[in-house]
């Protein structure tokens, strides 16, 4: 069973996502079932198949979730700190071809969207960065093409 490292913003809403579904989400759909139940033959009735289809997606995510957050290793990015990209780590780079600055944080599987500047650990892009410093290049490459970056800060926040 191998550890997954995640922060401990990630791990506080895995945690609300876990508790909401056995707390909240779970006791309604039970209820839906049984409501639908009373409406007669279970063969030709929609909102019990909608309400069974919505459970069996409830119970995977429950048990997905224990599984991440049995699995959880809590990494306090406070406490890091270095010039090296790491785990954790808060970048900023430049596009060597546009110019074009992004930051992005490493973090894991499942607490990455991109929208947010989020990515994961295991994307390409957060693997090529990984053990570089302030200054280096990187050529990543990318569904489009090799693209090379410049890092200029690596940040702990």
């Amino acid at each position: 069973m191998s550890k997954l490292p995640i922060t401990s913003t990630g791990y506080e809403k895995l945690e609300t996502e876990f508790k909401k579904l056995k707390t909240v989400d779970r006791p309604y759909i039970i209820d839906q079932i049984a409501e639908a139940r009373e409406h007669g033959d279970l063969k030709e009735n929609a909102e019990y198949h909608a309400a069974r289809d919505k459970q069996s997606f409830i119970e995977g995510r429950i048990q997905s979730l224990e599984d991440s957050i049995a699995r959880a290793e809590i990494i306090d990015v406070s406490k890091l700190s270095g010039s090296r990209v790491v785990f954790g780590a808060t970048i900023d780079i430049v596009d060597c071809d546009t110019d074009e600055e992004k930051t992005y944080q490493i973090v894991g599987e499942y607490e990455s969207d991109i929208d947010k500047g989020l990515i994961s650990l295991l994307t390409p892009i957060a693997r090529a960065f990984i053990g570089k410093e302030e200054g280096d290049e990187v050529t990543v490459v990318t569904p489009g093409g090799k693209k090379t970056y410049e890092i200029l800060a690596v940040k702990f926040i």
